[in-house]
């Protein structure tokens, strides 16, 4: 959820005092409207925070989130006064840049992965996780985790503190003290990862185990360790997705998207 409060932080940090060079113009009162349009094929993220960003402006929208479009096609359409065009031109342009790299990456994935969902972690820049993350619903993707207060998933530097407690011995612990919650650990070896499996964990998580490994796993656990989600994570990307659900991998956990390149908007503008 982007509250007000939320746009008019993306917008101050580009006119944090007004606009020097509309003001000294004289200008900011002359009708004008702006068009922003794909200029590669992308799927489209952040439309509607774009929208919102834009007050005091007419806006129709012509593509929604999750739209795969195609060069040239029009993403949206804004009225009004050059003061409030030239606000919101630069901050909402780079928002749908940036959130529709996510999003094209994220599908791409995504379609590598089919039919295995495709979930991204915590990894995004600090302070901009909502906007990451409705990159990645865009693109179809689903959310590992939104923070640490959402679910539990064991990491070795959690153990450490446990003084050797097995991971049969966490699980009990676990489902007396969170009895609702699905429980996860984050694995680093084949004998782990079954171990964990059988011990009663819901998700294994395995770290940087290569398609070969995962598939060694799948067919070395007992019935009542098939019941565990296996969740391969780690390097995940286009190329190799296809390769981790061939192997038996049930989720594919990346933060690839994260990184990806924007796609570029191109902005026109015209005076009415």
């Amino acid at each position: 959820m982007i509250s007000r409060a939320d746009l008019e932080r993306l917008l101050a940090e580009d006119v944090p005092a007004g606009d020097l060079t509309t003001d000294a113009l004289g200008i900011g009162d002359r009708p004008g409207r702006m068009v922003f349009a794909a200029r590669h094929d992308m799927v489209l993220a952040g439309v509607e925070v774009a929208a919102k960003m834009m007050d005091g402006l007419t806006v129709v929208l012509h593509a929604r989130d999750g739209d795969q479009l195609s060069a040239g096609a029009p993403i949206l359409e804004a009225r009004g006064p050059a003061a409030d065009l030239h606000r919101a031109w630069k901050a909402a342009q780079t928002l749908l840049e940036i959130l529709s790299g996510i999003a094209t990456a994220t599908r791409a994935v995504v379609d590598a992965a089919a039919p295995v969902p495709v979930a991204t972690t915590r990894k995004t820049v600090p302070g901009a996780r909502a906007l990451s993350q409705l990159a990645v619903r865009a693109g179809g993707g689903i959310l590992h985790r939104h923070g640490l207060s959402e679910t539990i998933l064991i990491f070795d530097e959690h153990r450490l503190f446990l003084a050797g407690e097995s991971l049969g011995e966490i699980a009990k612990r676990l489902r007396r003290t969170q009895p609702e919650k699905a429980l996860a650990v984050e694995v680093s070896t084949i004998d782990e990862a079954a171990e964990a499996a059988v011990a009663g964990f819901d998700v294994v998580q395995l770290e940087k185990f290569t398609p070969e490994a995962v598939a060694e796993l799948v067919a070395r656990l007992p019935e009542r360790g098939r019941r565990a989600r296996l969740a391969a994570a780690g390097g995940i990307n286009p190329n190799n997705a296809a390769a981790y659900v061939s192997a038996g991998a049930d989720l594919l956990v990346t933060s690839w998207p994260y990184t990806a390149r924007p796609r570029d908007v191109a902005v026109t503008f015209a005076a009415d």
